[in-house]
């Protein structure tokens, strides 16, 4: 495979391979896409053969002539500009080149389909051909999360709220709350491709009318080829079913985003406490030696960057009129797959940068200690606030952490020459109150729920 991604780009440009899988990008190129409406028109034609809409004789020549590698696809690619339809070149390719070996079957090409019809269900066995890369790599993110989360479930850290240090949590806590996240899009995003899964088959308004009374029939042994369900009216208008899925893609590349924004921060100079991987010659600067770029967490940001503008393409596109649109279809023709290709990207990213990730429990030890005990002022006003109440317990010691910033000395020294404290608490009482060990709360408590709940479901 690695000889293959060598030489493969996404879409022409020198960053396709970085920010875009080229696995799944193939999936949406034109040869696959191209074969998707052919084994479309294939397994109709031998649909209405089976229930007696087309003769028996002409399926063998249609299946023959469905091949993506017969047909040329710039030539494919200059009619379609033309002509507006992607499917009506593909169709009128095909019936010449079945004409040539059996000009009677060439009659039954297309029989009873639209445009729409083709190119929607073709859009939907690639979905179920790429969406599931973007789960798997869910799934190994979540792996990698819940390792971590075991690891370092009693390893202190500083919490950080707006981005200054808050009161401590575990590393393992934040861990667990990533994998919590990774196991809701995970599961919400295999729904909405089950749901998605559906065949577009309705003809030129939704009726079949081509077929007479035969249409539901067809559409019912199409739909089985097809390993498909059919849907109780064609949705040639109704787009519900593909912005949910990529409502679901959207919000999994913006959890993503979440948990690289957070390595990134982790991987600063000033705070050193986590960082991927080092590789040879990834991440390096052009300039600077010394360097160690977070590339894993940078794609998946991009990734998350880019999501919400093609969700709102989606979204706008659903918007149709009457029974099949105008313009507001071609717009899907791209955003989909480009989310499906970023968000399977951004998923390979995170998940390799959790996979590897260097954690410094030593380094968050540091931090946490780095403000002389600051980040444990609530841990004393909650100690105090039984015998001072709650608000004066409070002010007694944010004014102690105005002294000791003032000062520069640690807060226990502070607070020890503060006689309503030491009135309560003896300096024991205070160092406990100052270690973070002693303020984790219930951190160990979420983190076996969500691991408890990854061992019965998020695998």
């Amino acid at each position: 495979m690695s000889g293959t991604k060598s030489t493969m780009t996404v879409g022409g440009r020198l960053h396709d391979l970085l920010l875009g899988e080229a696995d799944v990008a193939a999936q949406f190129g034109a040869s696959t896409q191209l074969q998707m409406m052919l084994d479309v028109e294939a397994e109709l034609a031998e649909a209405e053969a089976s229930v007696g809409v087309v003769p028996e004789s002409c399926v063998a020549p249609i299946r023959a002539a469905a091949r993506a590698d017969l047909y040329d696809l710039a030539v494919i690619a200059a009619e379609m500009a033309h002509g507006g339809i992607p499917a009506v070149p593909v169709v009128r390719h095909l019936t010449r080149r079945v004409a040539q070996t059996d000009p009677v079957a060439a009659r039954y090409v297309h029989w009873g389909a639209t445009s729409q019809d083709i190119m929607d269900t073709g859009l939907v066995l690639q979905l179920r051909t790429s969406v599931p890369t973007v789960c798997a790599h869910l799934a190994t993110a979540s792996a990698a999360a819940a390792e971590l989360a075991r690891r370092y479930a009693d390893t202190p850290m500083i919490g950080r709220t707006w981005v200054q240090q808050a009161t401590p949590i575990t590393f393992g806590l934040k861990a667990a709350g990533w994998l919590d996240a990774l196991i809701r899009v995970r599961a919400r995003l295999h729904a909405a491709l089950d749901e998605a899964l559906v065949l577009q088959f309705g003809g030129a308004t939704g009726t079949l009318a081509s077929l007479g009374t035969d249409g539901p029939a067809v559409a019912a042994a199409l739909a089985e080829r097809l390993g498909l369900r059919i849907a109780d009216t064609p949705w040639h208008a109704h787009r519900d079913r593909l912005a949910q899925l990529a409502c679901a893609l959207g919000v999994a590349s913006g959890t993503l985003g979440k948990i690289a924004r957070d390595l990134g921060l982790l991987a600063q100079t000033e705070v050193s406490e986590a960082w991927e991987q080092p590789v040879d010659g990834r991440g390096a600067s052009s300039t600077m030696p010394h360097k160690r770029n977070p590339v894993g967490a940078s794609v998946a940001l991009a990734a998350a960057s880019r999501a919400p503008g093609l969700v709102a393409t989606v979204l706008g596109a659903m918007v149709h009129e009457h029974e099949r649109g105008l313009g507001a279809w071609q717009a899907e023709w791209d955003a989909l797959p480009d989310l499906v290709v970023m968000s399977a990207a951004g998923g390979q990213a995170l998940a390799g940068a959790l996979g590897g990730l260097v954690v410094d429990p030593e380094r968050m030890r540091e931090n946490a200690d780095a403000t002389g005990g600051l980040a444990l002022a609530e841990s004393v006003a909650m100690a105090l606030a039984p015998a001072l109440g709650k608000a004066e317990a409070h002010a007694c010691v944010e004014a102690a952490c105005r002294r000791a910033r003032q000062e520069r000395r640690p807060l226990a020294d502070v607070l020890a020459d503060d006689p309503l404290v030491t009135q309560h608490l003896d300096g024991s009482e205070i160092d406990r109150c100052l270690t973070p060990e002693h303020y984790l709360g219930a951190a160990r408590v979420f983190i076996d729920r969500v691991l408890g709940r990854y061992a019965e479901r998020g695998r």
